[in-house]
């Protein structure tokens, strides 16, 4: 029995919803998330946690939505989006709770902009300008706080918890995509933080040196040792094994400065973690 090309049409649609966001009438198939279904509609939503190859976890509160005949404001990263749904991404109280969450963020974000290595590659200053929210207003909210110490044991990344939002990015990677849980969310209240097993120094964890902590942290607190800012990028296919991993690698005069997974590549999807894995430590600063 030959399935006509009609039949199949009939089964797709019945796999797609639709809902409103904004004004915009936008078809997904079924199971995607409101956050999903804004960004194929090319609508904007400010979202620090999320990541497509992680599971959804709604920590930052950054991309909360109103969606009518729902009460309060749902993270549209965790919130299935349902045939009919009409959801409102700009509205007062959507912007008056993104820029509350802002504010805690950054009373106790440590740091200048001006000289952090992420600087205008960070994330919080992207939504911070979407937002509307100045360099000054961030001086205000800084209170003061005992700094932690700067984690510079390992060869190829530094660790500086100060600038750390908590928003386990990191350690998601760590447990979801490389599948090792070197670090994790420890302690409670104002001294919770990313930590190691024993809260000892990463050279001294089970951490395996695959960079995907790095590649995934939204803020200065995970960088390379050497944070030089590329000229220009060349595809590459990375040459340790048959497998073909494809990636980019950042050029700066004549010196490799950076690395990135290419995330339309079908074989590693912008990972890192095969890429990097078995390489030596001596090869990773």
């Amino acid at each position: 029995m030959t399935t006509t090309s009609s039949t199949v049409a009939e089964e797709r649609k019945l796999d797609m919803i639709t809902l409103t966001i904004d004004g915009k009438k936008v078809e997904v198939p079924k199971g995607t998330t409101v956050l999903e279904a804004a960004q194929s509609a090319g609508v904007y939503i400010p979202a620090l946690c999320h990541d497509p190859n992680l599971k959804p976890y709604g920590a930052c509160r950054f991309c909360v939505v109103e969606i009518e005949g729902m009460r309060g404001l749902p993270t549209s990263c965790t919130i299935p989006a349902t045939d009919g749904m009409v959801v409102h991404t700009e509205t007062p109280m959507v912007n008056q709770s993104r820029r509350i969450t802002m504010e805690l963020i950054m009373a106790n974000h440590h740091g200048d902009c001006l000289t952090c290595a992420k600087n205008q590659q960070c994330e919080i200053q992207t939504i911070a300008r979407y937002l509307g929210i100045e360099q000054e207003h961030f001086d205000r909210l800084r209170k003061c706080k005992e700094l932690l110490p700067i984690d510079d044991s390992h060869p190829a990344f530094t660790r500086d918890l100060n600038k750390c939002i908590l928003c386990a990015k990191c350690v998601r990677a760590c447990h979801e995509i490389a599948g090792v849980g070197a670090i994790d969310l420890a302690f409670r209240g104002n001294s919770a933080k990313v930590s190691t097993f024993g809260d000892k120094p990463m050279i001294k964890s089970i951490c395996e040196s695959c960079g995907e902590c790095v590649e995934l942290c939204p803020t200065g607190a995970l960088m390379p040792v050497s944070a030089k800012q590329p000229t220009q990028e060349v595809k590459t296919i990375c040459p340790y094994c048959g497998v073909g991993c494809s990636i980019y690698l950042g050029i700066r005069g004549n010196e490799i400065v950076s690395v990135r997974g290419d995330k339309e590549s079908p074989v590693n999807k912008g990972g890192l973690w095969q890429l990097q894995r078995h390489l030596p430590r001596s090869q990773l600063g």
